[in-house]
């Protein structure tokens, strides 16, 4: 299939969400500190951002005549990030979710825009952007959190 790497690169998107999906709703569920009730809030918004994304790029992979991966075997298989771990501190918690960002940034700039582009994808693209720009500002926001600190 002519679509076959993009549709590939879709896929560990989606698998990408889905563990940053999960990843956030345990982060949620056990951050503790100081900076609880701001965590527990932000944790909350992105994992439903991140709700919203993750089915939006499902129905792309469907709309190029791909199948989207469906069980979390298949997505632990073909994520790049690592799953969440529950002892993690504040401060771990922040960097690991801002060293997660930043590897979904550079992925999608790297490969999914060079994909995308060699299909002629413009809508493929678009969904690209719009997730580029939600995770550069939460690479944003995280940056500030941490030079707060």
């Amino acid at each position: 299939m002519e679509n076959q790497k993009l549709i590939n690169f879709l896929n560990q998107l989606l698998s990408n969400q889905f563990v940053m999906y999960v990843k956030l709703h345990r982060y949620h569920w056990f951050v503790q500190g100081s900076h609880f009730f701001q965590l527990h809030e932000l944790f909350e918004e992105m994992y439903l951002k991140f709700a919203e994304d993750l089915d939006i790029v499902a129905e792309r992979i469907l709309m190029i005549d791909g199948k989207p991966l469906a069980t979390m075997s298949k997505y632990l298989k073909e994520t790049t990030l690592v799953e969440a771990n529950a002892d993690d501190e504040e401060d771990e918690i922040i960097d690991q979710l801002h060293n997660d960002f930043k590897k979904l940034i550079a992925e999608i700039k790297d490969i999914g825009f060079k994909l995308a582009e060699e299909r002629n994808d413009e809508p493929t693209k678009d969904v690209l952007v719009s997730l580029l720009g939600s995770y550069e500002k939460y690479v944003w926001m995280l940056s500030a959190y941490r030079a707060y600190k």
